[in-house]
């Protein structure tokens, strides 16, 4: 119990780092919670205008999901390894959309989710990744590529353990945790679905201001 405690501890607080803000702020000496969106997640800072400064948000931001994971894991062994992992998984996410740091005003955990189950169940977040490539070339609707790939990880996880043979692990709390990242997902994603479903969307590459 304590070791999940401390596992949860330091997830959540590595996740709560904000790259997004800090990287805007240090660069461009800019707030960007006052631009576009006022989402920090690295679409967001792509479409203030810095290429790099968005692609070493989406790094930043998947790295410190990714550390959580690997951090959490090395603080149990044997089988309690993977519960500590989700347990990192899950809090590194709602660290990331609940920063302490901003005061609970972050991003919608995309590019962290992929972070942590590329250290918790890989074959899975490559696959979700593909998906949000292919959906994205297709229909240059990042939002809607992020929720496709998040609502299909948990069948790439089920696909991985009942016909690949990967054992990720059985327990209770890892499959929580591949349910309740993507579910997260999905409700930060609620106004854009609703958008989509108007045909009020931002198309990636177009002009406005909406996030994805």
């Amino acid at each position: 119990m304590t070791l999940d405690c401390i596992a949860a501890a330091i997830a959540y607080l590595l996740g709560s780092i904000p790259f997004g803000y800090l990287l805007v702020r240090l660069f461009r000496k800019e707030d960007i919670r006052h631009t576009g969106s006022g989402n920090i997640g690295a679409t967001n800072v792509l479409r203030s205008g810095s290429r790099w400064l968005g692609i070493l948000t989406l790094l930043f931001d998947a790295g410190k999901g990714f550390l959580a994971v690997v951090i959490a894991r090395h603080l149990a062994t044997g089988h309690h390894a993977i519960v500590t992992g989700s347990i990192g998984a899950l809090f590194a996410v709602i660290g990331h959309v609940f920063p302490i740091w901003l005061h609970g005003k972050g991003g919608k955990g995309v590019a962290t989710a992929l972070g942590v189950f590329l250290a918790l169940a890989p074959f899975a977040a490559w696959s979700a990744l593909a998906v949000f490539i292919v959906v994205t070339a297709l229909t240059r609707y990042v939002s809607l590529a992020s929720i496709m790939a998040a609502a299909s990880f948990p069948v790439w996880v089920w696909v991985a353990q009942r016909f690949l043979g990967i054992h990720y692990g059985s327990g209770g709390i890892f499959i929580a945790s591949t349910i309740l990242v993507p579910a997260i997902i999905l409700i930060k994603h609620r106004k854009n679905i609703d958008r989509l479903l108007h045909g009020t969307e931002y198309r990636f590459g177009s002009k406005g201001s909406r996030t994805a």
